[in-house]
């Protein structure tokens, strides 16, 4: 009988499916799509909004540099061309896309002569001249000139110097608009006399006046003028340098363009991101695809800028990537989607024309079996019950070798592979084609040198039996994989050995998993550096290694600055990030030969060796302190990270190998007693010091209890009226066996313990109910200042604390003074502005300490709700000597007064001193020259006798 075939057409069931499927997949794959750009589309607004912000702080802070420098000419009269060189040199250091310090002196026709003899003994043969359209020429009998007076640098920008800019329209439009409004200005884009590139750089300008006139009005600017500063400026290092400070000249995807213009005019473009033209055109490729999506629209930002008085444009793009690249969810669900499709479809087709089959197959079966006779049924459904069995125990057979993780194998009598069953291809990793023909040893690497090769060769020759037997191999991947086998050997009925039968498996898993359990032992979890148990292994090898080499060995112990303030101000989880990052920077600043490991909590040991190529200086350990002081972002926020290094060498005197670590860690403690921040060398005079250390940390702990400590005040003196207006509270620790132990000795000591906090909470309540009694005796109203530790600094209920102490002493608010130094809120200056204004919300007044000696930029300063600044004694001392100091302190109390602060000079001691001092403005002033600081009733002495005197009737 002939069978009928079915019809290969599509049935109604998987049309529908088919189509159903098309429909929903297109609809999902367009929903996905949108949702892709949507979130590119936020991403670019957060990432260019942050651009854009970076590149207004860097036009601000480069407007303000000038400003600084012409605080110079304000304070100092008359400014030498030396100071002007030694003022801007720092200058011109940090800020390398300065071009050049310029000062356009004002003189008239009449004065040119004698200014150009003046010019002349700088530069021989300078004349006066100015910038034609022929280029630089002599300039004519004028009136009035603007020339180029004061240059720095020199070099390079010769042709600059003695240049007239009074015909430069730009240049004196700038300079009008700075007399009017008293504040920076800046030119357009400018062709540089010293640049031969056009429209290269722009000037930044501010007025200088004859010192007394009155600048109250702006005609009365102008007469006053006697000349202007300028800072030139590279308009394209000067993007550069705000985008590298920043690090986002690193992301790619990102595309700016900056214009020093109003509006995005090719002549005034500055910078352009690498690829800016390719992006356009691959940008109209892709516009078809991206206007299909909502968000096409949004991968553009501009923003217009003011730079002192200018307007510019930045212009930010995403860099146009292919829309497979853009959307690979709605893509892979496209495709995924119609892949299911299809198969769903071929699944229903499948079911159908099955279902038909099967029908047909049943009516034709059932006509044959009325055709024949009941014996042949019976002997069909026999051989059907046989052949079930059969396939059961075939499939079942099968099964069972699949699922087990060993493979059969049979060698002949010369070792040699002839039957290997049970997929070792795909459970060890080498096909059986390899093995097949060849011995154990033809295909593993070494068996034949190896020991544990010769000892199973031995095995073999003896016709032993083998089980267990591990070994290390390569699979066809290039991946190494260890075997576990087993084996005996087979004779035949007459006793002749036949060959070796047994079975293999893959111990792989086990074998790395004993490995990983190796490491962890050994390596820290957190960095995945050597533990202390490792570490001890290393300068075992290392100290050999100096016995039988006569090389020296170097141990460092690192230990991070101000570590605890990042646990406690930002969390544990930030502190393994930081941890993490200082770890890969060690191990990437070091040699393979060397080793760092994590000792505890934010301590690292690293070992060096010395070698005959290379041998050991002290570059090595700062080239350490570099890799770590880099910034470390913390999600939003940079965390500035610095450290101390102690040092101990081997082989030298004293230093034996098992002190090597110990006297590393001393050596620490010397290097942060020493301000942090720098490296130390083990000396055997630091052990007797490490000593003197344990003893006064052992005092300590008690000296509050005890009643141990006392408080000395140093009078503050009004330069103006000579009284005295407040005092400084100063601890003093009276131990009854050492005697008066000085601040330096215990201080330090404090801070690293964390006792500084109770100690500090004790002075700032002690000073401020002294400072109460004074008052309700009649003794006047005097400010107190009261020092802030960076522990205090950092506690959770500083506030508190301090609303209790005025509370409890009675004290009003605007007589406490709290002095913090710069270093305290520069790991994170948005939080430390938070901290200042709640602290200022209470009412008292705050003072930064030791100004000038910090590292805080002046926009920092602007944002701080500071009362006071104090200049530093070590400025203070060489005023009268130093013509730097002196302009250094000059331009601290003008740029104070600027901002709206009082000046307190520390360290006055000489008559000199206070009149240099006194000539320049200052407020206030302490120190040895009126009074050193006092006991209690030493200074309520002084308060009743003194404090309405002269001050030189009263000064010391």
């Amino acid at each position: 009988m002939l069978r009928r075939r079915l019809p290969l057409s599509l049935t109604v069931a998987a049309a529908l499916t088919l189509g159903g499927g098309l429909a929903a997949t297109v609809l999902l794959a367009v929903a996905v799509a949108r949702l892709e750009d949507d979130k590119l589309a936020l991403a670019f607004q957060q990432r260019a909004t942050v651009r854009v912000a970076a590149i207004r702080q860097g036009l601000e802070e480069a407007v303000e540099v000038l400003t600084v420098t012409n605080q110079l000419f304000a304070t100092v009269h008359p400014v030498t061309r030396r100071q002007f060189h030694d003022f801007t040199q720092p200058l011109l250091r940090r800020y390398p896309f300065i071009q050049a310090f310029n000062y356009h002196r004002v003189v008239g026709g009449d004065e040119r002569a004698a200014l150009e003899a003046e010019l002349q003994q700088v530069v021989p043969g300078t004349r006066i001249t100015e910038m034609g359209a022929q280029g630089r020429h002599l300039a004519p009998a004028r009136a009035q000139y603007s020339v180029v007076d004061y240059l720095e640098p020199m070099k390079g920008n010769e042709a600059a110097f003695g240049l007239s800019v009074g015909i430069n329209t730009q240049v004196m439009n700038a300079l009008e608009q700075a007399t009017v409004s008293g504040r920076a200005a800046a030119t357009g884009l400018l062709s540089l006399a010293q640049d031969q590139r056009p429209q290269g750089g722009f000037e930044v300008i501010m007025p200088v006046y004859r010192p007394g006139a009155a600048l109250g009005s702006a005609d009365q600017r102008r007469a006053a003028l006697t000349g202007d500063t300028a800072a030139i400026i590279r308009a394209r290092e000067l993007v550069e340098k705000i985008l590298r400070g920043s690090d986002l000249h690193l992301d790619h995807g990102i595309l700016l363009a900056v214009y020093a213009s109003a509006s995005a005019e090719p002549a005034n473009l500055v910078y352009a991101s690498a690829g800016l033209e390719a992006a356009a055109s691959q940008r109209a490729a892709f516009g078809v695809l991206r206007r299909w999506t909502t968000s096409g629209h949004r991968e553009r930002l501009s923003a217009a800028l003011d730079v002192a008085g200018q307007r510019w444009h930045v212009v930010v793009s995403a860099t146009p990537r292919p829309f497979l690249h853009n959307h690979p969810g709605s893509v892979s669900t496209l495709a995924g989607g119609f892949l299911f499709t299809l198969l769903i479809t071929a699944f229903v087709q499948t079911l159908v024309q099955r279902s038909r089959r099967v029908q047909l197959l049943v009516d034709e079966r059932t006509a044959d079996l009325k055709l024949t006779n009941q014996r042949l049924v019976d002997d069909v459904l026999a051989r059907r019950r046989t052949e079930a069995a059969l396939q059961e125990s075939e499939q079942r057979f099968r099964q069972l070798v699949t699922m087990s993780s060993d493979w059969y194998w049979e060698q002949d009598a010369d070792l040699r592979f002839v039957d290997i069953t049970g997929g070792v291809g795909e459970k060890g990793g080498v096909s059986a084609a390899r093995l097949i023909g060849r011995t154990r040893w033809d295909t593993v690497a070494g068996m034949r040198e190896s020991d544990w090769g010769k000892a199973h060769m031995a095995q073999l020759a003896a016709r032993a039996p083998f089980a267990d037997l591990e070994y290390e191999t390569v699979d066809e991947q290039g991946e190494t994989r260890w075997f576990s086998i087993n084996g005996e050997p087979v004779f035949d009925a007459d006793g002749v050995f036949r060959g070796y039968r047994g079975t293999g498996t893959d111990i792989s898993a086990r074998k790395h998993t004993e490995q990983r359990i190796h490491h962890i032992a050994q390596h820290d979890v957190l960095t995945g550096l050597p533990n202390r148990s490792l570490l001890q292994d290393r300068l075992s090898q290392a100290v050999a290694y100096s016995q039988r080499c006569a090389r020296p060995v170097w141990v460092l112990l690192i230990d991070l600055d101000r570590f605890k303030f990042v646990n406690d101000s930002m969390g544990h989880k930030a502190g393994d990030v930081v941890l993490m990052t200082v770890a890969a920077r060690l191990r990437a600043a070091l040699r393979e030969t060397d080793t760092v490991a994590r000792l505890s909590g934010d301590e690292f040991v690293v070992i060096l060796t010395e070698h005959a190529e290379e041998r050991l200086q002290a570059d090595v350990v700062q080239r350490l302190m570099d890799a770590v002081a880099q910034p470390v972002p913390l999600g939003t926020k940079e965390f500035f990270v610095t450290c101390s290094i102690g040092v101990a060498v081997y082989p030298t005197d004293n230093t034996p190998a098992d002190s090597l670590i110990e006297h590393a860690d001393i050596a620490m403690y010397r290097a942060k007693k020493l301000g942090r921040n720098n490296f130390q060398f083990y000396t055997p005079a630091m052990n007797d010091e490490a000593q003197e250390r344990v003893r006064i940390e052992s005092a300590l702990r008690s000296a509050l209890e005890r009643d141990e400590f006392v408080l000395h005040y140093q009078p503050q003196v009004n330069l103006a009226t000579g009284q005295v207006v407040g005092m400084e509270a100063l601890i003093r620790w009276q131990h009854p066996e050492l005697g008066v132990v000085a601040p330096d000795r215990f201080i330090s000591v404090a801070e690293e313990t964390g006792l500084i906090v109770p100690i500090g909470a004790w002075v700032m309540r002690t000073a401020c109910a002294q400072n109460k009694a004074w008052q309700d005796a009649g003794l006047g109203m005097l400010r107190i200042a009261v020092n802030l530790s960076a522990r205090q600094f950092g506690a959770a209920n500083l506030l508190a604390d301090i609303s209790d102490v005025l509370d409890q002493t009675g004290l009003a608010p605007s007589l406490l003074e709290i002095e913090l130094t710069e270093s305290l809120f520069m790991s994170d200056v948005t939080l430390a502005v938070e901290l200042l204004h709640s602290m200022k919300s209470l009412g008292v007044n705050l003072s930064i300490d030791d100004f000038g000696t910090g590292y805080s930029s002046l926009s920092y300063l602007s944002r701080f709700p500071i009362d006071v600044l104090k200049i530093d004694r070590s400025f203070v001392s060489d005023i009268t000597r130093d013509a730097n100091d002196a302009a250094i302190v000059a331009s601290i109390i003008a740029l104070a007064h600027n901002l709206k602060l009082s000046v307190i000079a520390e360290g006055v001691e000489t008559a000199e001193q206070l009149d240099y001092l006194r000539r320049h403005g200052c407020d206030e002033m302490q120190g040895y020259y009126f009074s050193r600081p006092l006991a209690a009733s030493a200074f309520e002495e002084l308060l009743r006798q003194r404090k309405s005197l002269p001050l030189a009737l009263t000064a010391a």
